[in-house]
């Protein structure tokens, strides 16, 4: 029997995560943040899984209740940082920590850290006011789509579709930076 929920809570977990991400792809897509499909590398997927994960969450689940957008939409950000260095310099994107990535105050202005340093832009310019606009956007969204679901808090369940949320706005913000790079998707004929 425990076999079988915990299958059961699996696939809730995995059809959550789709929903979440092809609605967050659309809203991307509508903005001209990206080209309709979510852009991927399996090298920045691994940076979060095996490095930024636990220590993202960590912090994120500390400032959930009074700041739950940016506990969220910080992730985009970060998924935007380790798609900039990926695709600058494969030598120090392997070597960058989460802890590189981490503003002056810590958790709390990473956004600002990475706008500024990793990303090269002016806070109040105009391409890092559609990031943060975008990147807030899809934080509200997964949101309202975790209050949608009627999870107990602190529950275990409650935990799983949180980190997944957060895994879902890093590879949003990955494939955000991706595309803004140029990069694309094209069906080769063979």
């Amino acid at each position: 029997m425990l076999i079988f929920v915990f299958m059961e809570e699996e696939e809730y977990l995995r059809q959550y995560e789709k929903r979440l991400q092809d609605s967050l792809v659309k809203l991307c897509t509508d903005a001209g943040m990206m080209g309709g499909m979510l852009l991927e590398s399996d090298d920045i997927e691994s940076k979060f899984t095996e490095s930024f994960a636990r220590p993202y969450l960590t912090d994120a689940i500390r400032e959930y209740q009074q700041y739950p957008e940016a506990a969220i939409a910080w992730a985009g950000f970060l998924g935007m940082a380790v798609a900039k260095i990926w695709d600058a310099d494969w030598q120090a994107y392997q070597q960058v920590s989460y802890t590189d990535l981490l503003g002056p105050r810590g958790f709390d202005d990473m956004d600002e850290r990475i706008l500024t340093q990793v990303m090269g832009y002016e806070l109040d310019s105009e391409p890092a006011g559609r990031i943060c606009d975008i990147l807030s956007k899809c934080a509200a969204e997964a949101l309202a789509m975790i209050r949608h679901e009627h999870i107990e808090p602190a529950s275990p369940r409650a935990y799983y579709v949180f980190a997944r949320t957060v895994q879902v706005l890093y590879r949003i913000g990955a494939s955000i930076e991706l595309f803004l790079l140029g990069y694309k998707l094209e069906k080769l004929n063979m």
